[in-house]
């Protein structure tokens, strides 16, 4: 498994990064939420010029790779004292297969470089991959409800983990 930095200017791979993370956010929100909300979150955050915007603002993307083939991505940055993991999936085909354990030990060791003492995720009240943060040692510590325009809102329970 390797993990590929994505970064500004690279124009292509942006636009593959927005056309795989809309294809894996569409398959599992749209369940969760139902496709009027997600189509207006992959809108507002997986964009192209959504992720360039992100990119621009220190966002750190990640293609994640195996066998030289995407399988899945993920984004963090900093925020105060801890890494904010803001994005991190996998493809269906591919969860279940411990990718997600060794996905976390690098946002781990990032938090760790850059001084931070832990990491933490919003997750959709009603996501069934909550348990799988649970097993990797995640607890809640606080709920949260974010308007995010047009009558949306994402209800969330807030993760951290100690690194």
């Amino acid at each position: 498994m390797e993990f590929k930095e994505l970064f500004t200017g690279e124009e292509e791979k942006i636009r593959e990064m927005s056309q795989m993370a809309s294809a894996i956010v569409k398959e599992h929100y749209d369940p969760i939420i139902g496709p009027g909300q997600n189509d207006y979150m992959i809108l507002k955050f997986q964009s192209v010029e959504a992720i360039r915007e992100q990119l621009a603002q220190g966002y750190r993307y990640f293609f994640v790779t195996r066998g030289g083939k995407n399988i899945g991505f993920m984004a963090f940055y900093p925020r105060g004292s801890a890494m904010y993991l803001s994005k991190f999936y996998l493809y269906k085909q591919e969860r279940g297969k411990g990718f997600s354990r060794k996905m976390m030990a690098h946002v781990a060791e990032e938090a760790r470089k850059a001084g931070l003492a832990s990491i933490e995720l919003n997750v959709n009240k009603h996501n069934s991959a909550r348990s799988a943060y649970e097993k990797l040692g995640f607890k809640v510590i606080r709920t949260e409800k974010n308007d995010i325009g047009h009558g949306f809102f994402m209800d969330d329970y807030v993760y951290s983990l100690e690194v």
